[in-house]
């Protein structure tokens, strides 16, 4: 396999044409080398439409969504950003090149190892994982400027929005297969939230988040 070819590949045919077209976010999806986050034993899998299999039953969501998350979530690089779902350290890589400090959440041993091993090896220094569950989000370290929720849930919990700065955005995917959508939230004042839908997608559930709760917008 030309790696550089099927990175391209990946970019022009499945990225751009899903209306990712922030040209520094395509720009940086062809120098953080994905092939590296992906288990030796799916590499050849590392640029195609689907997920990949991680350790402990999760997956690595398909490039076009990574992508489309990654230019939704829009961080600039004076922020702080909270990721929920490390996985296999990809996105926490990518939100890295774009943000001052990333402090990145996982529940299972195994891919808090990888995840790290991974960024190391990357180069990635700014990127901080943490082996816990997400759903208390990590308060010692809000308000953040930035969260994503790098996985699916039923519903967006309040202790996460309570996180934001004022101004601040948190990005999930929200739902219940297979009507599942990306939904921006903005915290626009200190008990005032605006949700709007994004686009529609599907992705794995993260682990420990309730089916319900009782907030609402």
């Amino acid at each position: 396999m030309n790696i550089e070819q099927a990175r391209f590949n990946m970019i022009e045919q499945q990225i751009r044409p899903w209306d990712v077209l922030d040209a520094g976010v395509l720009a940086l999806l062809a120098v953080v080398k994905r092939e590296d986050f992906v288990p030796a034993v799916y590499k050849t899998m590392a640029f195609m439409d689907t997920e990949i299999p991680l350790p402990g039953g999760q997956q690595m969501l398909p490039p076009r969504v990574e992508a489309r998350l990654l230019q939704a979530l829009n961080v600039a690089r004076h922020e702080k950003v909270l990721e929920i779902g490390t996985g296999s350290g990809f996105m926490a890589a990518l939100l890295g090149h774009r943000a001052q400090r990333v402090f990145s959440l996982e529940s299972n041993p195994e891919l808090v190892a990888l995840a790290k091993e991974n960024l190391r090896r990357s180069g990635v220094r700014n990127v901080v994982v943490q082996a816990q569950d997400g759903l208390a989000g990590l308060p010692g370290e809000a308000p953040f400027d930035a969260i994503l929720l790098s996985g699916s849930v039923a519903e967006v919990p309040a202790q996460l929005l309570n996180q934001l700065k004022v101004g601040g955005r948190l990005l999930a995917i929200v739902g219940d297969a297979p009507v599942m959508r990306a939904t921006l939230v903005t915290r626009q004042a200190d008990k005032q939230f605006n949700s709007v839908v994004l686009f529609d997608t599907a992705a794995p559930r993260l682990h420990g988040f309730a089916e319900h709760s009782s907030f609402s917008f």
